[in-house]
């Protein structure tokens, strides 16, 4: 592998691409790593036209999804910063596996965030699955950057005469999904409210941002849009190229032709 530049993202494989990075060099990863749920990228499951979803979403299999994780998360312990994070999200299907992996990589689970979104699947025979689970984990506890009153001061309220910064922080997020009506897109992204948030919280300015699975790009675009560097791989050529087209444009959503 090629040496790794910052402010660049690349067409290869997470973990081949982290191995050639040098450790202790990443201030901050948030990433939304495969499913592990036999996911596909077509009209039923998205309700939208399939001419303007990107299929190829690379999926991981359930029995092979424990050691995968494993594997990339020990790449990311390497090359994190003892003053570094991780926010890694994850649906509950394999959060099992993603609990295990982070306890016997050796990361320190902060907070378990759960991000409630505005509707899921409709369901008949079960409870409907409208939130997401993110962990926020850390190499070193006492070492690890948070800034709690950058997005609110201490003393600010709300309407209702309730502390903003404590309403701001607290585990359970109402963020509602975006959805890119006519635009090209991938199956699946973080909302760039949510990402804005965990970067306030977590990074400063020219702080170095990893998404080991890129997608369409919302963690680099979104880093870049704040002044931070950013670094991403993605394995799926078509949404490496739509990752990279955003960044080279720096366009937030692209019109589908």
């Amino acid at each position: 592998m090629k040496k790794i530049e910052f402010n660049n993202i690349y067409n290869t494989n997470c973990i081949e691409g982290m191995k050639a990075i040098p450790k202790n060099r990443i201030d901050l990863v948030i990433t939304d790593p495969p499913f592990a749920i036999n996911f596909k990228a077509k009209k039923a499951n998205y309700n939208r036209l399939s001419s303007r979803v990107m299929s190829g979403y690379n999926e991981i299999t359930v029995k092979d999804y424990y050691n995968f994780t494993f594997d990339w998360m020990e790449q990311v312990f390497r090359i994190l910063k003892d003053s570094g994070s991780m926010y890694v999200f994850s649906g509950w299907n394999n959060l099992k596996d993603i609990l295990r992996a982070l306890d016997d990589v050796g990361f320190t689970i902060v907070n378990h965030i759960i991000w409630k979104y505005q509707f899921g699947v409709v369901t008949k025979k079960k409870f409907v699955t409208s939130h997401y689970h993110c962990l926020y984990v850390c190499k070193d506890d006492q070492k690890r950057k948070f800034f709690p009153f950058v997005r609110f001061q201490k003393d600010s309220k709300t309407k209702e005469g309730r502390s903003l910064h404590y309403k701001d922080k607290e585990d359970v997020w109402e963020i509602k999904r975006e959805y890119w009506t006519g635009d090209e897109k991938t199956p699946t992204k973080l909302p760039a409210e949510l990402i804005e948030k965990l970067l306030q919280y977590s990074s400063v300015k020219k702080d170095v941002i990893l998404d080991p699975f890129l997608g369409s790009g919302q963690v680099a675009v979104v880093s870049k849009s704040m002044n931070r560097r950013f670094l991403g791989f993605e394995i799926v050529p078509e949404y490496y190229k739509f990752a990279k087209k955003r960044l080279d444009k720096n366009l937030y959503r692209i019109k589908s032709v």
